[in-house]
């Protein structure tokens, strides 16, 4: 009899470590979900873009509309379709910003216009819409707003862009803007229209993700430099302007 006992309960410790493992699992996915809940809840409300009401024109490029940068005498007029969480994105500007503006910019070439292409998840849209509330008070500071926004960028997996972040970053790293306009703007969604207009012009132009360049009307088929430089050189030569 003592024999049985043993093999019995040997049997029942077998059967209770998958069962043991199974639910370290479960519990493994579920802290992970609570986690990625508590991330997200700083973006309670926020609306998507189908949640986003309102008249808007996404027929045309509205160049008046945009941030800029450069002379409007310029030959060649320089879109870049951006999202503040892209990765991509954060790489250009790091690797290619500066020299774009000196060879391009100074040199009264191109003026450069950016439009938001916000697709990457939620708080793309909310980022986008902080930079549309800077640069409604300020073109200059939405600049400096791209800029240190993409050396503060978090992982692109992961929603980072809540409205308590956005606002903490512009009071820490924007100065020379009225702070509570800004911080009711962001609140209220004051710039989530444009930002969806931003979206679906691009859209209309064939824009399916970021870093995208378009040059006097025209989508490049990449986003390298060489291919950008190029275009703006061919801009150059002729009578032709957007």
């Amino acid at each position: 009899m003592a024999k049985s006992k043993v093999k019995q309960t040997k049997k029942s410790y077998g059967f209770a470590v998958p069962v043991i493992i199974f639910i370290m699992l479960v519990l493994a996915v579920s802290v992970a979900f609570l986690n990625r809940t508590k991330a997200a809840g700083g973006l309670d409300g926020l609306p998507n873009y189908t949640e986003i009401r309102g008249d808007f024109d996404a027929n045309g490029l509205k160049y008046e509309k945009q941030p800029h940068l450069g002379s409007t005498t310029a030959k060649a007029k320089v879109i870049e379709f951006a999202d503040f969480k892209c990765p991509a994105c954060k790489k250009w500007k790091e690797t290619y910003f500066e020299q774009f503006k000196q060879e391009f910019i100074d040199t009264g070439k191109a003026e450069l216009f950016f439009i938001n292409f916000a697709f990457i998840d939620r708080d793309s849209i909310m980022a986008a819409s902080a930079g549309e509330a800077v640069f409604a008070q300020d073109n200059d500071k939405f600049w400096e707003f791209m800029s240190k926004l993409y050396d503060h960028q978090g992982n692109e997996t992961k929603i980072w862009a809540t409205p308590q972040f956005m606002l903490d970053f512009v009071k820490d790293n924007i100065s020379g803007i009225d702070y509570d306009r800004f911080a009711k703007d962001l609140q209220a969604h004051t710039y989530m229209l444009p930002v969806k207009e931003d979206f679906k012009t691009a859209g209309n132009y064939g824009v399916n993700g970021t870093p995208k360049f378009m040059v006097n009307g025209q989508l490049l088929p990449g986003s390298s430099y060489e291919e950008l430089a190029a275009a703006i050189e061919a801009a150059q030569a002729s009578n032709v302007t957007e």
